[in-house]
């Protein structure tokens, strides 16, 4: 395999439905010793962690990564069902060589994934993944530990309880959420016990929901990608603020006390504006997607901020953020990164920040997460089952008709998801009406060349 190539490996580690290729227990095993032997470097006892989401299929995958790292001469920690987040901060705070969490994030329970961290508590480059990629290809025989150099296996058993208190040392201190009433979604995820017990020792009263995973319920009607559910649920409890996360909680929503949703674009605003006003922020902007609204790049600019933009995912994000020296950054869909915090999103840690503007300002969550007024957009997607439309001719010729349409006024967007077989069609502009046909009209030139479309060669 080319070191260039990556198959397995999309914008967010390995993903897929569970026990069929490249989700299966072979593959957990072989990514184990491929990953066990390139992140050996030096004479120490090297260590990796491993965590997951609540799907059924992470007791298929768990175990098959452990012997591939232990086979690799790697001993393995296990702390169980953790956030993302909580994984990367474990890897940096056990000193471990690398570290693993087994999710699909806001997927249903059918699918599932694995995201590897370095020893720095970031994910992987595109490089690293691709010399991985290519190691699970090679013959690795006499290249796996002797049976005297093999790795141990154990559980953390304070993993949860590490992670509580980091979460909460970035609130500030001196702050609490006493009279707060907040609804919060854990989607049955990796948060289900850990996101209600920081907010409820920080002095809130927590309205729980998606906090009795079954194996099966993770992110079914609740969580992020469900949020009229909690938006439901806080005007039924008149609650003061609403949290949803997805399933590795990396990601969050937010509800005002209304019920109306607030997305990452809002908090990204809030949050900058709260840190550029206590001399926090650092470096004059933060980083954002392709994705987020013209409308967050306007206010920001107004307030003298740049807005720095990179391709769809949080890695990207995170990546951009280093190389420019930047401590703020996210997605329109609730990945908020903390680099004062965090080496990737987490929804709690995001929330807190929100939640510590609100008590300090001593004003409702409408008013003060409501930064901007977002431009008219639209984002579908189109689903293909063979190979990708968008080389098509037919469709480039009404993607450039759209630009040409919106050129100075608006946006197009355009993308395969890294994820699943799917064109993102996004644009906006002042004129609704103008963005609704645009998008009606690409996707229809979309799904009529894919259906057309070659059958994909493997």
């Amino acid at each position: 395999m080319s070191a260039n190539l990556r198959r397995l490996f999309g914008t967010d580690g390995i993903r897929g439905t569970a026990n069929a290729d490249p989700m299966t227990a072979e593959t957990a095993l072989r990514l184990g010793q491929a990953a066990g032997l390139l992140f050996t470097r030096g004479s120490h006892r090297h260590r990796v962690i491993i965590g997951k989401d609540t799907r059924l299929s992470g007791y298929m995958i768990e175990p098959a990564l452990t012997a591939g790292f232990i086979g690799a001469g790697m001993d393995v920690t296990l702390v169980g069902p953790l956030p993302t987040p909580a994984i990367a901060m474990l890897t940096r705070s056990l000193r471990a060589d690398l570290g693993v969490m087994i999710s699909a994030s806001h997927n249903p329970f059918e699918d599932n994934g694995i995201k590897l961290f370095g020893p720095d508590g970031f994910k992987l480059s595109d490089a690293t993944e691709a010399e991985i990629e290519a190691l699970m290809a090679a013959d690795l025989a006499g290249r796996l530990a002797a049976p005297d150099a093999l790795g141990r296996a154990a559980r953390l058993d304070d993993a949860a309880g590490r992670y509580i208190e980091s979460a909460k040392a970035t609130f500030p201190r001196g702050l609490r959420l006493d009279g707060l009433r907040i609804v919060v979604d854990c989607a049955h995820g990796a948060a289900y016990r850990v996101a209600p017990t920081v907010l409820w020792e920080l002095g809130a009263t927590v309205i729980p929901l998606g906090v009795s995973p079954d194996g099966f319920n993770i992110n079914r009607g609740c969580g992020s990608t469900a949020p009229e559910h909690l938006c439901a649920q806080v005007r039924q409890h008149g609650a003061d603020l609403g949290l949803a996360l997805d399933g590795d909680a990396d990601r969050l929503l937010l509800s005002d006390e209304h019920g109306e949703l607030i997305n990452g674009d809002q908090m990204l605003a809030l949050i900058a504006a709260s840190w550029s006003d206590a001399g926090r922020l650092v470096g004059g902007g933060i980083v954002a997607t392709v994705m987020s609204n013209l409308g967050l790049e306007r206010h920001l600019a107004g307030q003298g901020l740049s807005l720095h933009r990179t391709r769809v995912g949080d890695r990207y994000v995170a990546e951009r953020m280093r190389a420019q020296g930047l401590n703020l950054g996210g997605e329109q869909s609730g990945h908020v990164i903390l680099s004062d915090y965090a080496t990737t999103g987490d929804g709690l840690v995001a929330a807190l920040q929100v939640l510590a503007v609100l008590v300090e300002q001593d004003r409702p969550a409408s008013e003060v997460c409501r930064r901007f007024t977002p431009l008219p957009q639209r984002l579908r997607s189109v689903r293909y089952a063979r190979s990708s439309p968008l080389g098509d001719a037919a469709v480039r010729a009404a993607i450039a008709q759209a630009e040409a349409v919106l050129e100075g006024q608006g946006r197009v967007l355009i993308r395969e998801s890294g994820t699943e077989p799917v064109v993102r069609v996004m644009a906006e502009a002042e004129d609704e009406a103008l963005v609704e046909r645009i998008v009606a009209g690409l996707c229809e030139t979309i799904e009529a060349a894919a259906e057309q479309a070659p059958e994909t060669v493997a």
